[in-house]
């Protein structure tokens, strides 16, 4: 079987991580900055990082267009932390000119969870995910507040004082989480997204 070709938006946040994930996840991951890198892939990843900054520069390096219209076309696409803020329709919180790619039926509140010093990990029953609750970190993390009739949760935090918020989701062909997968060895984000890859 062949491995599917993903790419990770190397705009801004943790490509490399994410680089490093997916290939050992069984993907021929690549890093992808143009339009014609972007024509290349069968997925794509949005990586964590600052969310302003990664709609501002989607805008320099003339990615939006591009990544708008192949969510159209059914293409892929997993958001971990400021992925996710990119991948929703409203963002709380947010700057009044950040725009994102407007791909899941969603409402998310950015830094939902505090500050850099209110970063914690917390385990997560992912619906999809075999095994134990996924060991999740969170970075100044967004949380869902509110979905649409057709997309699925996935995952919730189960314990402490964010008990039951909505960090994973899924629509279709596109795929987010609050947390950051690619920083824990904990390959089964990847390799679910891998697979989502792989089936579309």
């Amino acid at each position: 079987m062949t491995a599917p070709r993903i790419g990770v938006l190397a705009l801004q946040g943790d490509v490399r991580e994410h680089v490093t994930a997916l290939a050992a996840a069984g993907a021929d991951a690549r890093p992808v900055r143009r339009p014609a890198e972007l024509d290349a892939v069968d997925g794509l990843v949005v990586p964590g990082g600052e969310s302003t900054t990664i709609s501002k520069l989607a805008d320099i390096f003339e990615m939006r267009e591009p990544i708008d219209k192949r969510i159209a076309d059914g293409m892929p696409v997993y958001g971990s932390c400021a992925g996710m803020i990119m991948l929703a329709t409203e963002v709380l919180d947010g700057r009044p000119d950040q725009r994102g790619f407007s791909g899941i039926d969603m409402t998310v509140r950015r830094n939902a969870f505090g500050r850099q010093v209110d970063s914690f990990e917390a385990p997560v029953t992912i619906t999809g995910v075999p095994g134990d609750p996924f060991h999740a970190v969170f970075i100044r993390a967004p949380w869902v507040e509110r979905v649409g009739s057709g997309v699925q949760v996935i995952g919730s935090v189960t314990g402490g004082p964010a008990a039951d918020r909505i960090v994973a989701v899924r629509q279709g062909n596109l795929l987010a989480t609050s947390f950051h997968p690619e920083l824990t060895g904990d390959l089964r984000v990847h390799a679910y997204f891998v697979d989502l890859v792989r089936a579309a």
